[in-house]
């Protein structure tokens, strides 16, 4: 089965309804240009998933196209009221492909270069998103830094949402394949509606964390050089061993302008 389908699909921005979507967003704005050498006006938005991310870059003045596998995740993205000009594709990221012009900067948020696990699967999204980049384009990618997961990962989770359509619990298992640098995570989702009636739900999904000097080196195999490494949005925290997510800005060789 595939990943975030369905009814997971379905009540995926219920269960991220609390994440700043907007703080991000208007951090990784003032990255991009600040940093950009020449036109800041088309976006790449690998793994967009629903398009909450997409969405607010658009309201923001760029020109979006966001990919995803998940054609249920697409579907959502497509039907939100605040969709604006944003363009929502259907593809692996592993594999790029898009009849696109070159964009002048993307981004894969929300750790979800994770996906890829292997270094061939990395390399081939880094590869691809270095395809359809301009030259001097950016690339800003957020990625689960292995520190922290290596030593204060939860074992289980579990959260509750009260919804018009009755209680939502999704119950989150995760374990660790510390060789292979993955976690392993298995989400058991129920829902009890207000007539009684109940579903269950289950997905498993496996993302990679990785270490800086791990990402470093599989983006410049790539074509792209690393130039910034953050402790998350908006902070000026070093990074350290307690720092859960790491954003790296990097650019494709060459400037244009």
């Amino acid at each position: 089965m595939s990943l975030y389908e369905g009814e997971y699909a379905r009540l995926y921005d219920l269960f991220y309804a609390d994440k700043p979507y907007e703080d991000e967003v208007a951090f990784v704005d003032r990255l991009l240009r600040a940093n950009a050498v020449g036109p800041s006006a088309n976006l790449l938005d690998v793994a967009c998933g629903t398009g909450q991310h997409a969405v607010r870059f658009g309201a923001r003045g760029w020109d979006v196209v966001g990919v995803d596998q998940s054609a249920d995740m697409l579907g959502r993205a497509r039907e939100r009221p605040d969709v604006g000009t944003a363009t929502f594709v259907e593809g692996d990221m592993t594999q790029l492909d898009l009849p696109f012009k070159s964009f002048d900067a993307a981004v894969c948020l929300f750790d979800s270069i994770g996906y890829g696990l292997t270094n061939d699967a990395i390399v081939g999204t880094l590869s691809g998103v270095r395809r359809h980049l301009r030259r001097g384009g950016l690339f800003l990618a957020e990625f689960w830094h292995a520190p922290p997961m290596l030593r204060e990962f939860e074992p289980v989770r579990i959260r509750r949402w009260e919804t018009s359509e009755g209680s939502v619990v999704r119950v989150s298992q995760t374990s660790l394949d510390v060789v292979a640098q993955l976690a392993r995570v298995e989400y058991s989702v129920f829902q009890l509606r207000p007539d009684g009636s109940f579903g269950v739900w289950n997905e498993v999904h496996r993302n990679r964390f990785f270490l800086i000097q791990e990402m470093d080196l599989l983006l410049r195999m790539s074509g792209l050089e690393p130039e910034q490494w953050l402790a998350g949005f908006g902070s000026d925290a070093p990074i350290d061993r307690s720092t859960w997510h790491v954003l790296v800005l990097a650019r494709v060789a060459g400037r244009d302008g």
